[in-house]
């Protein structure tokens, strides 16, 4: 087997000399030591496949079957891993089956490049066939994209697309690449990685003058809570966020995407932010004095009605993104640049405090919650099995040491209310966007991503069906993925609002679902379906200890809602934990 070294020696002989723009693009994804690529091939992007070809012992590639099982796969693959996700699509409807995952991927900062195929560049604009102008139409969802039409922008423009996709605020790329470019030989001069881009500043400068004045701001508080989001994460902040919190004893809670940064049983965690996170965190988001936004961008799943957003409280945000600041919630001191600096700095400044009264509020509306609730969903004496007593038990069998992927629905805010988390990037879902059809593709992206982990896909029976087709992926592959399907026979987030607000009118949300299991088998993937309680815990085990991909069907309640929740055009302080309060 050849090594990678001397598969680039091979491009680099040819340096100065001769090569094809598609042996280009195979040497930049080499020198970015990319190692697994999620992709279909098709005629715009054949040159490219075929110079693959030489090199599928050093290049992984993984054939999914559609594209965008590609781009869900490839943004699990860089949540877990912290590496940039690569995906390969052809022209046409190739590419516009990328749309759904770039959007996707831009609202949660997640880094992508995404290589295209395109028609031959004297066609553009002709409406050949499988011509689609990819550029004009993802635009507003990457974080920079580009058209290729000759070769010799190939090195260069590979090069800035992976520096733009992982520095600063992460996001999705795409390059373009017509068949002509692909085929053109040119002389190569090598690869060169992308150190600069001359008018774009990855990092804002940071500023000492407003980490003294929110140093300042928190050793007066008397009510200090922090909150903090996916920037910790992307930052591989994790420790410096841990020291931050310890010294100022902060109360402190997550977004779903900050979720995993801190164990979920962290002393000073409190819990899970927005619409229906917990009921202490939102309620006294509007009784801190001091709020310390940490890599989060004041979502409206987290604000709330934002005229009765923290209206006492003043407001301190870090982040990494200039535009996030002031954007929704107006701040008393922005502290700019990557939390992985900023949060030391600050640190360094704090008093070392404890807030016990400040807790104790936390404490009272935690048992608040807890007995109104949460006892309720997870240990359930009689009656249908609940989406929490599963959560329950899987977090009793895997000791908090999984990878949950979870797709978009109730089964996604039970999953992220009650997954008990130990280890960093172990929590992957769909946040901005809220993409149904994203667990599974994403879970077999995360598997390839950290094979040494268990990685267990969570979905209900609405999302499941959306991307059904990537059991192929699994059959071909084998990545070991575990998918547990929450299956409540309705289109149960909409349902719960369709019975909350529009009197019981489940109109169309009533879904039928083929048997799972049986469609897993077709595809050689072992499988269980179960109803009882008493079969719960030997299944999810049985589940979780096979030797491959298994699919675990569990029938829970069909008309359970998901609490607590803060009713839209509500304020966070008028989180309801009962339907009875709405």
């Amino acid at each position: 087997m050849e090594t990678i070294e001397n598969l680039k020696n091979e491009v680099k002989e040819n340096s100065g000399v001769k090569t094809s723009g598609s042996l280009a693009v195979i040497d930049a994804l080499l020198s970015e030591k990319v190692a697994t690529i999620f992709g279909y091939p098709g005629g715009a992007i054949m040159p490219i496949y075929d110079a693959l070809y030489d090199y599928q012992n050093n290049l992984n590639h993984i054939l999914v079957r559609h594209e965008q099982g590609a781009i869900h796969a490839a943004q699990g693959y860089a949540r877990v891993s912290g590496e940039t996700g690569v995906v390969f699509a052809t022209s046409g409807p190739g590419a516009t089956n990328l749309v759904t995952g770039l959007a996707d991927a831009m609202i949660d900062s997640t880094p992508l490049v995404c290589i295209t195929g395109q028609v031959f560049a004297h066609l553009l604009g002709t409406d050949a066939f499988q011509e689609t102008d990819i550029i004009n139409i993802t635009t507003p969802i990457t974080k920079w994209n580009y058209q290729i039409t000759d070769a010799t922008e190939i090195p260069e423009i590979l090069a800035k697309a992976f520096f733009i996709a992982k520095t600063g605020r992460p996001g999705p790329v795409l390059i373009d690449i017509t068949k002509n470019a692909q085929l053109q030989i040119f002389d190569y001069k090598g690869y060169r990685p992308c150190i600069h881009v001359r008018s774009y500043r990855a990092e804002p400068i940071i500023r000492n003058e407003y980490i003294e004045k929110a140093a300042s701001l928190i050793n007066q508080a008397k009510k200090p809570f922090v909150i903090f989001g996916q920037g910790v994460l992307l930052g591989n902040a994790e420790k410096e966020f841990i020291e931050f919190i310890e010294k100022g004893g902060f109360p402190t809670a997550w977004t779903i995407l900050g979720m995993s940064a801190i164990p979920t049983d962290h002393p000073l965690g409190v819990g899970m932010l927005g619409m229906h996170g917990n009921y202490a965190p939102n309620f006294l988001t509007n009784e801190c004095d001091v709020l310390i936004a940490i890599g989060m961008r004041f979502d409206d799943r987290v604000t709330g009605r934002l005229d009765k957003y923290a209206k006492q409280a003043k407001i301190i945000h870090l982040d990494i993104d200039p535009s996030e600041i002031d954007k929704n919630v107006p701040v008393t001191v922005p502290v700019w640049g990557n939390c992985k600096q900023t949060i030391p700095l600050l640190t360094a400044l704090i008093e070392e405090k404890k807030h016990p009264e400040w807790f104790n509020e936390f404490e009272i509306r935690k048992d608040k919650e807890f007995n109104t609730l949460i006892n309720k969903e997870l240990h359930p004496s009689e009656g249908e099995l609940t989406m929490g007593e599963v959560l329950q038990v899987l977090n009793e069998l895997t000791n908090g040491d999984a990878v949950i992927v979870t797709d978009v629905g109730q089964h996604q805010m039970v999953a992220c209310r009650y997954a008990k988390q130990n280890n960093s990037r172990s929590n992957i879902t769909s946040g901005g966007l809220g993409t149904m059809g994203y667990a599974l593709p994403a879970a077999i992206g995360a598997k390839f991503g950290a094979p040494e982990k268990q990685v267990v896909a969570i979905m209900g029976d609405g999302g499941a069906q959306m991307n059904i087709q990537e059991f192929g992926t699994i059959m071909q592959y084998n990545p070991n993925v575990k998918i547990l399907i929450l299956n409540n026979r309705f289109l149960g987030m909409v349902r719960q609002w369709q019975e909350l607000f529009h009197e019981k009118r489940y109109s169309f949300t009533d879904i039928q679902s083929p048997d799972f299991v049986q469609v897993a088998k077709g595809y050689g993937i072992d499988g269980k379906q179960i109803s009882k309680r008493e079969e719960l815990r030997s299944s999810l085990k049985q589940m979780l200890d096979h030797s491959s991909s298994f699919v675990l069907e569990v029938a829970v309640a069909q008309e359970d809602n998901v609490f607590p929740m803060v009713p839209q055009g509500k304020g966070v302080a008028e989180i309801v934990l009962t339907k009875e309060e709405i």
